[in-house]
């Protein structure tokens, strides 16, 4: 069995709208057009790798009209809002527990993970200071892939690092449409709209495919 789950909107709690608000005011401009400085044309660039991230800031900076300091600042704020679901956190890394001795186990209990997530390039650094490239057995990112949800090539990249079938593995994300591409590669969906309810249908889900 396997348990595949997004980071941002799902392990890290939301965090753009309110900097959106913030920085959007302190600049004299809307929300919307600040997450669009940030983000319009990111899904053929950094988001999958072909363009570092100190590039895209730069970019970012030109389309705000800010100097590189005030970039700076903004690229370190977002960061420092980056804050991780612990509870869910702690339920995700509790289901490594549940592999065996040295994770060689094969049998009923065996349960593979992985983070997949649409990222720029410094989420792997940040978890390395965090501590928390051990949350789950594997980490997928599409800056390093190469590709992005919901392109089926980062499932089943994913599929493939846990070793486990479309319809024994759980994907985990807040966003519909990258649920829905999952289900059509014929896994389990769900989408996340709160700890609780996902931490229940992880439960539920492991004990359909054999007992947790």
């Amino acid at each position: 069995r396997g348990v595949l789950i997004d980071v941002g909107g799902v392990l890290v709690r939301e965090y753009l709208p309110a900097a959106a608000a913030a920085w959007g005011a302190r600049l004299g401009i809307s929300a919307r057009d600040f997450l669009a400085a940030l983000y319009e044309g990111n899904d053929s660039g950094v988001l999958i790798g072909a363009v570092t991230e100190d590039a895209w800031w730069r970019t970012i900076a030109r389309r705000l009209d800010v100097g590189a300091e005030v970039a700076a600042e903004i690229r370190r704020d977002l960061a420092a809002r980056e804050t991780w679901d612990e509870v869910l956190v702690a339920g995700l890394r509790g289901l490594r527990g549940l592999r065996g001795l040295r994770g060689v186990d094969s049998g009923a209990g065996r349960v593979a993970t992985a983070v997949v997530s649409n990222t720029w390039p410094d989420l792997r650094r940040r978890m390395t200071e965090g501590g928390l490239l051990d949350v789950a057995d594997h980490v997928v990112l599409s800056c390093e892939v190469g590709c992005a949800k919901p392109d089926p090539r980062i499932y089943e990249i994913a599929l493939r690092r846990t070793g486990t079938e479309p319809d024994r593995t759980l994907f985990v994300d807040d966003v519909v449409e990258n649920v829905e591409a999952a289900r059509a590669l014929g896994m389990v969906g769900h989408v996340h709209r709160d700890t609780v309810d996902t931490l229940g249908r992880i439960d539920a889900f492991l004990a359909e495919r054999g007992g947790a």
